[in-house]
This record gives C-alpha cells, sequence and structure tokens, in this order.
C-alpha cells in the first residue's frame, strides 16, 4: 500500500515519511501527478503561509488534481497543519487567497485581539483535543488527550459536521476535520509521539479499507 507525500515545497515533509515509514507503510514523497494518481492515499502536509502554499501547489499543476481526481474521486487525503488550511475555500492570511475548495470553509487568525490576558501567537506547543467524532483520526484515543501544534491560523469549516475535534487558546477552534475521504489535522500529529502515531494509524487503516 502506497502512500504519497505531496512534495510542494512547504516544508515538514521528512518527519511525515518517517512517521508513516514506522508504522509499516511504504512511503514515496513526490510532486509527480503520476506518482500521486498512483498512490492508495495522499498527504498533504505543510508550514508556512497560505498564499504561498496555493502558488506553489497551483505552479505544480496540483491543485485541480487535489480537487477533482483525489477527493473528488474520494480517494483518501489527509491534510496536515497548513495542508488542513488549504483544504477550505479561502484565507485571510495576508491578504485574501482562494483554497482548494475541498471543504467549504474559511481560515483566520487564530484568538483576534483584545484579550486580557492576551495570548500568545502563534501558538507552539502541546494542547489538549476535545474529539467530537471518535470513529475516523481519534478511533479508540483517550479523551482530550495531547497533540503538539504551531499555527496562528484556524479553520472554520462552514459545515459544523465537518468538525471533528477541538481545542483551545485563546477561543475554542476546530483542530480537526472529517468528511468523507478528506481528513486533516491542525496540529502535527507526526511530532506528537504515541497519540500522534496511534492517530496516524487511524488514517492508515482508513486508507487499507477503502
Amino acid at each position: 500500500m502506497t502512500i504519497a507525500i505531496i512534495d510542494y515545497g512547504m516544508g515538514n515533509l521528512t518527519s511525515v515519511r518517517n512517521a508513516l515509514a514506522h508504522l509499516g507503510a511504504d512511503v514515496v514523497i513526490s510532486h509527480d501527478p503520476g506518482v500521486l494518481r498512483a498512490a492508495k492515499g495522499v498527504v498533504l502536509p505543510g508550514v508556512g503561509a497560505f498564499g504561498e502554499g496555493m502558488a506553489h501547489l497551483q505552479e505544480l499543476g496540483l491543485a485541480a488534481l487535489l480537487r477533482d481526481e483525489i477527493a473528488g474521486q474520494h480517494r483518501p487525503l489527509l491534510g496536515i497543519c497548513l495542508g488542513m488550511q488549504l483544504l477550505l475555500d479561502e484565507s485571510f492570511e495576508h491578504g485574501q487567497h482562494q483554497g482548494l475548495g475541498i471543504l467549504p470553509g474559511k481560515v483566520r487568525r487564530l484568538a483576534p485581539p483584545p484579550h486580557d490576558p492576551p495570548y500568545r501567537v502563534p501558538h507552539v506547543g502541546w494542547n489538549h483535543v476535545e474529539a467530537s467524532k471518535t470513529d475516523g483520526l481519534f478511533k479508540g484515543l483517550p479523551e482530550n488527550e495531547a497533540f503538539y501544534f504551531v499555527h496562528s491560523f484556524v479553520c472554520e469549516p462552514e459545515r459544523s459536521d465537518d468538525a471533528a475535534g477541538w481545542s483551545e487558546h485563546g477561543e475554542r477552534f476546530v483542530c480537526a476535520l472529517e468528511h468523507g475521504s478528506v481528513w486533516a489535522a491542525q496540529f502535527h500529529p507526526e511530532k506528537s509521539h504515541k497519540a500522534g502515531l496511534a492517530l496516524l494509524t487511524n488514517w492508515l487503516e482508513f486508507v487499507a479499507s477503502c
């Protein structure tokens, strides 16, 4: 079972590959459309700015492939951090930018001021996650498990039932999404030790079942 991690110049590829390989997956890192089409499951990772990430996907011809051939054909797709945000319609990070539009919603700044006391943004470190769906990413995990976050923006899905997990930092925010074959996490499972590996195991089991 081959898992393809999309290389579009936006970071954290090695740690994601190592985590999936540790779990026994056959992992390839590529931006070749043919490789992505042939994979059983696809991971869209990412660290950095939304606009830059979308520009890279467009330049590589991968935006339409992800939207029409991966998500559009109900093939397993996992978004991580920036990769989760890119799945939505638009972001307001450093202006307004169009996203992939795979899941309806928008991306906005985390915990906008005023706050008393102020909350540090970016949000960096471990935080508890409350799962609102327990048969997908969080299957078998303890309630309020902790995961590792690094982000300044958050997703607001248009459909409330797309939210699979919630966390809190200055405000309560959606930190995981599930809709059909499209799953996503704002936190970094590949940096979240045993809990992160358990979450990735759940995704790999889902991929194998498809």
